[in-house]
């Protein structure tokens, strides 16, 4: 666009046009490569840039410290299903207030408690602690009585189930995926679980069934059916506790109502901590706890805080106008 209408006003005043049209020819060809010498310079920049970063994050990981393991002999060992928090505080590294602060929580054995409150809160804090994710800087977390601190991990491990709202699914088949909860399963283990989840109708669609490959070079699922499969993966695993952390968070309507299932079947008989946004989903849970800057700030069941009208009735009231929110007015015309 440049050198073309360049040539055409300089052509008449050139002494020896041959010279100029090879100076021309020249610099269009210079130009072209040019552009795609700065290309390949461009995109080699980007690569170095997403490689700087992916050390620096492989980096922060390698720098984390291990946690602290118990000596066998020091071991404590789950007597129970119940979890309990005591007086637990904790901040994440390099956060300028704790994410819990002084918080004291009882799950008995067999119930289901549900952490409610707004985003930002401490749910999702808290229920990790229960798993040992992290470690409290004061206070107690204790599964059936023991410090989960002094739990050997693979026994704790084998003690909780979690399902997180982002809950992913690894490359290979959906029957390896589902049998990570449980290594050791039978095909037909691995298949009951997947019924119990919910998920014949992920498996129907495809004709390789359970022996789907998923990411690369396979399929990929939806992130409601990726959560019925993580949920399969838990029903197989068969832990004592549960740990759910908005599990229908990323659902549409029909997959939620099927998780919904899932949830009941993995829950029958456990000890269950679930973390909830939409309240419709909590108002059976035999405790409801209200979490709000680091604290609890309310507890009891769903008729006794609709009842006291506190921080509860009024997420409650704001959860109700917001499911029956609808557009109204004039219908829209064509031009």
């Amino acid at each position: 666009m440049v050198l073309v209408p360049a040539a055409i006003l300089l052509a008449a005043g050139a002494g020896d046009f041959g010279r100029f049209l090879t100076d021309f020819l020249f610099y269009v060809i210079f130009s072209a490569f040019t552009t795609t010498v700065m290309s390949k310079v461009m995109y080699s920049s980007e690569a170095l840039m997403m490689a700087e970063d992916s050390m620096r994050r492989v980096n922060e990981i390698l720098a984390v410290e291990p946690m602290e393991e118990i000596a066998e002999g020091a071991a404590a060992h789950p007597a129970g299903t119940e979890v309990a928090l005591e007086n637990v505080t904790f901040a994440y590294p390099g956060a300028a207030r704790p994410a819990l602060r002084d918080v004291s929580l009882t799950v008995p054995a067999g119930a289901t408690v549900a952490l409610v409150g707004p985003s930002g809160g401490g749910k999702s804090t808290l229920a990790s602690l229960v798993s040992r994710f992290w470690d409290p800087q004061e206070g107690v977390v204790t599964v059936g009585g023991a410090d989960v601190r002094r739990i050997p991990a693979a026994e704790l491990m084998d003690t909780v189930a979690f399902v997180f709202q982002n809950d992913r699914l690894f490359k290979g088949t959906l029957a390896d995926n589902i049998r990570m909860g449980r290594p050791d399963a039978s095909d037909e283990e691995v298949a009951a679980a997947a019924r119990a989840a919910q998920c014949d109708d992920i498996i129907a669609k495809f004709p390789e069934g359970l022996a789907t490959r998923v990411g690369a070079d396979g399929v990929y699922l939806s992130g409601g059916e990726c959560q019925r499969i993580a949920l399969a993966r838990a029903i197989l695993k068969d832990a004592p506790v549960v740990v759910l952390d908005e599990a229908t968070a990323f659902a549409d309507p029909e997959n939620e109502a099927l998780i919904q299932q899932a949830l009941g079947c993995l829950a029958a008989g456990k000890t269950v901590l679930m973390i909830a946004h939409r309240l419709s989903t909590v108002v059976d849970a035999d405790l409801i706890a209200v979490v709000d800057d680091g604290a609890i700030v309310e507890g009891g069941t769903h008729e006794e805080l609709l009842a006291r009208g506190g921080a509860y009735a009024r997420l409650w009231k704001n959860y109700c106008q917001a499911a029956q929110w609808k557009i109204e007015g004039g219908s829209a015309h064509a031009a």
